[in-house]
């Protein structure tokens, strides 16, 4: 198998992953993946793709991520995987769809307008 390209985004996160076959090495930014992410949850969610489709020491990850916070990095990675699985094998699909691991997430930061502080928040108010 060939080195299989994919990206994934989550808000302002882009994630460039790298998928070959090995002995489930992942590297992120040239640093391990536990040096990268460094909470639980957030190893969790980079490697619940392969644990859904139990490949968890199939393949060897490489991933270039930038931009956003570390959670958004790491969701952006999860999408990213998941879309080089199922180029891999379609019949991944099936298990990755229903638990939401292949749709992009569209919510993102909404702009601050003019004439106020924030998105939604206003200036304060003075009646007299």
């Amino acid at each position: 198998m060939e080195t299989i390209h994919k990206i994934g985004r989550r808000k302002k996160a882009v994630a460039r992953v790298y998928v070959s076959t090995g002995n489930g090495k992942i590297t992120v930014n040239n640093r391990n993946l536990d040096d990268y992410f460094s909470t639980a949850t957030l190893q969790y969610k980079v490697k619940q793709p392969f644990t859904l489709t139990e490949n968890v020491d199939n393949y060897d990850v490489s991933v270039n991520v930038f931009g956003g916070g570390i959670t958004g990095q790491a969701e952006a990675v999860r999408l990213a995987i998941s879309r080089a699985l199922c180029a891999v094998d379609e019949e991944y699909r099936g298990v990755l769809k229903p638990e939401g691991l292949l749709t992009r997430d569209p919510r993102m930061v909404e702009r601050k307008k003019f004439g106020q502080k924030k998105a939604r928040k206003k200036f304060q108010f003075s009646k007299r």
